[in-house]
């Protein structure tokens, strides 16, 4: 079944709500294909400054450090940026209109009407799954970007000539609340725990945007779906489609053989552990939904060519910046990045994965969860806890029975001092944060970058 995207079939202004990357996207591409574009966005930037003067050379009208409720109220249609919470004043605006609200993934899909999508949602490895996917499609001599959530807006592969045959498209849940034709060939659903209950009400209201994957499902179509994960299986359970499953722990469509320390795909061993690169058994559950959903989507990719290039795809796959990343050793000390662990239950498979003494990382903004569910494996993994950023006080009320732990109230630079301070060669030092950047930093990735840059002074 093709579900038909919402976009205003007759002239009519658009509203984009959100100057960040997906907005200047969807922004450009309704400029593209004609339409009127009234951009805005609350705050103020010379970065913004910059964006707004080069979609106004597009023809777009763009307002910053506010918005033109009035305009909102008689858009024909409102694109919102996944950062834009729905409390957002313009949000608000349009909700009171009673104006359509869509995301940029949607508008992108109007323009893409022959594109073929693996959608992947979840909590935690969504990004590098959807990664790997992309890469094993390119294996497979396909064009094949990736998109969404990950980085690239779907409306910037939208406008590229020619367009993709296929796209491995992140989707968060911010994103499928917009979306009402999301239809994918392939879907997988990574796994679920509580999340961004700085912005939801409850774990409930985020898991159901994340159900929103399933929304248009027929008989045709194909999920993959974590075997070891009962939420994500009950949350598919009476879904139309084929259901393919992974797992770590038992005989599935793909699973890991232990005993034979072989990945196993759809009954024939693809390659060996020892051939995947990257930490911890919870990219071993992301390497086996990739390869199963990749294989699902068309015969042409299971032939035993095909999954020759698919092995020798995963053996060269490297760990993508900010999850578990090791940017180095020195001194006999392991540094490792996981600042894209913006959840405990993120957090929680880092500090089981760790095969060496850690120093924790732990703090930021704190989303909403109590730290208290990671003791037991931190009492089991790792040495001592530093904790810092907005969150420190609740991380070290939460956590100071079960290690030892040191409170940082100052810099981030400080902090990076304070774990020095007490990793001895042979441990590792983890930032894998459990909380959001944006107490310190404007992102996690800025805050990985620096992670980076002060591992590696003073050893040379």
């Amino acid at each position: 079944m093709t579900v038909q995207p919402m976009i205003p079939p007759t002239a009519g202004e658009i509203v984009v709500i959100g100057l960040g990357r997906s907005g200047v996207a969807a922004s450009s591409l309704l400029r593209a294909h004609g339409y009127d574009v009234y951009a805005c966005d609350d705050a103020t930037s010379p970065k913004l400054a910059d964006i707004a003067r080069e979609l106004t050379t597009r023809g777009a009208s763009v307002q910053t450090g506010g918005h033109d409720a009035a305009r909102i109220a008689r858009a024909a249609l409102v694109v919102v940026s996944p950062g834009v919470p729905p409390d957002a004043p313009a949000v608000v605006a349009a909700s009171n209109a009673s104006r359509a609200v869509v995301s940029e993934i949607e508008i992108a899909l109007r323009y893409m009407p022959n594109v073929r999508y693996i959608a992947v949602t979840g909590t935690n490895g969504k990004t590098t799954t959807t990664a790997l996917i992309g890469a094993l499609l390119r294996a497979l001599g396909v064009t094949a970007p990736d998109a969404g959530n990950i980085g690239t807006p779907l409306s910037e592969v939208a406008l590229a000539e020619p367009q993709p045959a296929w796209v491995s498209l992140e989707l968060s849940s911010f994103q499928l609340h917009d979306t009402p034709s999301i239809a994918p060939n392939v879907g997988v659903l990574t796994n679920l725990s509580a999340d961004h209950l700085d912005r939801y009400a409850t774990v409930g209201d985020y898991f159901a945007d994340k159900a929103l994957l399933f929304r248009n499902a027929t008989s045709r179509s194909r999920w993959v779906l974590n075997a070891d994960d009962p939420a994500s299986l009950d949350m598919a359970r009476g879904v139309a489609g084929d259901h393919l499953h992974f797992s770590i722990a038992k005989q599935s469509d793909a699973w890991y053989d232990r005993t034979a320390d072989s990945l196993v795909v759809l009954d024939a061993p693809l390659l060996s552990r020892g051939d995947v690169h990257l930490l911890g058994d919870h990219n071993v559950a992301n390497v086996l939904a990739a390869s199963l959903a990749v294989m699902a989507a068309s015969s042409d990719f299971r032939t035993p060519a095909a999954r020759e290039a698919i092995a020798d795809a995963l053996r060269s796959f490297r760990a993508m910046p900010n999850r578990l990343e090791v940017v180095g050793e020195w001194n006999g000390i392991e540094w490792i990045n996981d600042s894209k662990a913006t959840n405990v239950a993120s957090t929680l498979v880092a500090v089981q994965g760790m095969t060496r003494p850690a120093v924790l990382l732990l703090g930021g903004r704190h989303k909403g969860e109590p730290y208290t569910a990671l003791a037991q494996p931190i009492a089991e993994h790792v040495k001592h806890v530093i904790a810092f950023g907005e969150a420190a006080p609740i991380v070290q009320h939460d956590l100071a029975n079960a290690v030892a732990l040191t409170r940082v109230d100052g810099t981030f630079e400080e902090v990076i001092a304070a774990a020095r301070g007490v990793a001895a060669s042979g441990d590792a030092i983890l930032l894998s944060p459990a909380c959001s950047s944006y107490d310190m930093f404007n992102n996690y990735v800025e805050r990985g970058q620096r992670f980076r840059e002060l591992a590696a002074q003073g050893n040379d």
